[in-house]
């Protein structure tokens, strides 16, 4: 198993990046990624989609030495699975910068796939691509650029979807880069409760405060096997060790050594991608005045630590809603009061009396059918099923001959809640639904019955996932963790 957490290191530099102001060579040297979709912060704020991958080589695409693979302890595996994925936060006035954590395993709907693990979503889109542009005839520098950038775009959207936060940004890092960084500004201080020992991670330490370089700290926070709560105590680890290096990179001792700097830019030169409309120099200026006690971690809530889908893949079960909510309210968009809790009632209708038409303008292969199989399984007349021709569509939406066709309203809420429209060209009595790759209602006759069931169901947003005649383990967020305070907090 091999975790990306080169990622954590970046963030401290991302937030603390003033230091570079002085550094005239590192703007022209950064990797950069262009055609990523992104957003363009007209909402106040700066959100950052920030990756760690498991590519064994640097930004600029070159391979790593084997004494730099020995050094990872990280295997020879090749992957481009994305195992650290951190949103952030930062108001344009740089006053404060919040990240949130989403768990690698956190089921969510990914375009193009469908349900799926998030750390997925940029290795499955990426070799999919790849492979179809290969067979298409492009070459294979080719084949990897174009299939890459559609990885991003995936990952990106998926974070967007399950957190309502449109990503202004985006930086990705190897493994590479974690040790780089770590050993540039000597090292970080840390924390555990207990002694560790524990092979598959490499972590062995001992308890109490200490100072990991490298490949110490690399085990530190990729160790999730004996930990009470696995994933997420590897998470707040993660957090921990972020937290301690902000601390250390906005210390004088860092920001008034021109050594240090230096080996951090080149650091960063080495093992970071940034999307190309990022100046990341101007942004830095922004946050001159960052304190540590202003640079917070947190994590999305997660409904179940120990979910399991129908098929038997482990997975950490979360519900869109309740992550949108509490995004929102870390952000400061907190919904209103009606929003949270007013539930529209469902209309009563005879379903054999109403023809649904399934539209699909995703790019999720036999959704329509999946869906007008999941409505026939409730006693709905089949209309039309096949592929969406009209305007363009940004969310999947139930459209009748008028606003107020309860039956609608019916299969709207029969999907898991779904905005409704009006087409006055339907017929009366006839129903249409558009699906969108926001869509993450049933997709079969079996999938139907646990989403139509009980409005619990209907609010999670997932294909229904096993228990195994488990009870499901919910893990609300803890408390933040800040960077300002005076020495390494102590975790598991």
């Amino acid at each position: 198993m091999h975790i990306a957490v080169a990622v954590l290191s970046v963030l401290a530099l991302v937030v603390t990046g003033f230091a570079w102001r002085s550094i005239d060579s590192l703007r022209n040297n950064l990797a950069t990624a262009g055609g990523l979709g992104l957003g363009g912060s007209a909402d106040g704020a700066v959100d950052i989609l920030m990756v760690g991958t498991d590519s064994r080589t640097d930004a600029h695409g070159n391979p790593l030495s084997q004494e730099e693979l020995d050094s990872l302890r990280a295997g020879e595996e090749v992957a481009s699975n994305t195992d650290t994925i951190v949103l952030i936060r930062v108001p344009n006035d740089g006053s404060s910068a919040t990240a949130i954590s989403i768990p690698r395993d956190s089921y969510v709907n990914v375009p193009g796939i469908g349900m799926s693990k998030i750390n997925a979503a940029y290795g499955a889109t990426k070799e999919t691509e790849r492979l179809k542009l290969v067979e298409d005839g492009a070459t294979d520098k080719e084949a990897e650029e174009e299939s890459t950038k559609a990885g991003r775009e995936a990952l990106i959207e998926s974070v967007a979807d399950l957190t309502g936060i449109t990503v202004d940004h985006y930086a990705e890092v190897g493994l590479l880069g974690f040790v780089l960084l770590t050993n540039a500004v000597g090292g970080v201080d840390v924390c555990l409760n207990e002694p560790v020992d524990e092979d598959m991670s490499g972590a062995h330490f001992p308890a109490g405060e200490q100072t990991l370089k490298g490949a110490d700290a690399l085990s530190f926070v990729r160790q999730r096997h004996d930990l009470p709560r696995g994933d997420l105590d590897r998470i707040v680890r993660q957090q921990v060790f972020m937290a301690s290096l902000v601390g250390k990179v906005l210390s004088a001792k860092t920001l008034s050594d021109p050594g240090k700097l230096n080996e951090l830019s080149d650091a960063v030169q080495r093992s970071v991608v940034l999307d190309d409309d990022w100046d990341i120099i101007e942004f830095a200026t922004q946050l001159q005045d960052l304190a540590g006690g202003k640079v917070q971690f947190e994590t999305i809530p997660v409904t179940d630590l120990n979910g399991m889908t129908d098929y038997g893949e482990s997975i950490v079960e979360v519900k869109p809603k309740d992550v949108k909510k509490y995004v929102a309210g870390l952000v400061g968009e907190e919904p209103t009061d009606s929003e949270e809790t007013t539930t529209p009632e469902t209309p009563k209708v005879d379903t054999s009396t109403v023809t649904v038409d399934v539209a699909n303008a995703s790019d999720v292969g036999g959704l329509a059918n999946g869906v007008a199989e999941a409505l026939n399984s409730l006693g709905y007349s089949q209309g039309e099923v096949g592929n969406y021709t009209g305007r363009s569509v940004s969310e999947t939406t139930v459209f009748a001959h008028s606003a107020d066709d309860d039956s609608a309203k019916a299969v709207a809420a029969a999907l898991g809640g779904l905005p409704t429209d009006t087409d006055t060209t339907l017929p009366e009595g006839s129903v249409r639904v558009v699906l969108s790759s926001d869509y993450q209602g049933p997709t079969s006759a079996e999938t139907t019955s646990t989403t139509s069931s009980s409005s619990e169901s209907s609010e999670t947003g997932l294909e229904p996932v096993s228990t195994g005649g488990t009870t499901p383990t919910p893990a609300p967020p803890g408390p933040p963790i800040d960077a300002g305070s005076s020495g390494p907090r102590c975790v598991n």
